[in-house]
């Protein structure tokens, strides 16, 4: 089934529309909240929260991208999960080291949401992966956004951990420097 129609069985507030977005986008968002949180179940209560939200907010709202609009919902969750739990040491991190890794690019969000606007922010994040060749981009999302290891990375593209480690160092180095022209203070 096509995204409009179960966004239109949202609006109709037909349960259908649970059981074709789990159908569909089920196994995305449980990826996503796997790879945040490292444990099956509490993946899976997060994709069923997920839905929840996504039913609570179609209507009003009507996602022009359905599977970026449940991908967010479900990591928000994820990583208020991961925070609530503690769950650095347990499921090996990668969640805390992907944000730590970040972190030496932009500041703080209290620092930040004084310092600009947040949508000048994003607006320039974007940019600016829109500047890098394909590969590295997707690196740098399945890292940051997605939240996968360097291991699985290296996995997908056939590529050493080494290679990508060092490829997304330069990029984060890289982003630091356009957010800087930008006039995005650090």
């Amino acid at each position: 089934m096509d995204d409009e129609k179960i966004i239109d069985l949202y609006w109709q507030r037909s349960q259908d529309a649970l059981a074709a977005t789990q159908q569909k986008y089920g196994s995305y968002c449980h990826t996503i909240a796997r790879n945040i949180l490292h444990d099956h179940q509490d993946a899976e209560e997060c994709v069923n929260d997920a839905l929840m939200r996504a039913w609570n907010a179609i209507p009003p709202q009507r996602p022009r991208h359905l599977p970026v609009f449940l991908g967010t919902i479900t990591r928000n969750l994820a990583l208020d999960k991961y925070r609530e739990v503690g769950r650095r040491k347990r499921g090996g991190g990668e969640a805390g080291l992907a944000l730590s890794e970040l972190s030496e690019c932009i500041a703080s969000q209290d620092s930040v949401e004084q310092a600009i606007d947040e949508q000048e922010l994003s607006a320039s994040i974007s940019r600016f992966l829109r500047a890098l060749p394909e590969q590295k981009r997707n690196m740098f999302i399945r890292r940051y956004w997605y939240l996968y290891s360097a291991d699985d990375i290296a996995g997908q593209y056939g590529v050493s951990k080494n290679k990508v480690a060092v490829t997304l160092f330069r990029i984060r180095k890289a982003l630091k420097e356009h957010l800087g022209k930008d006039g995005i203070a650090l």
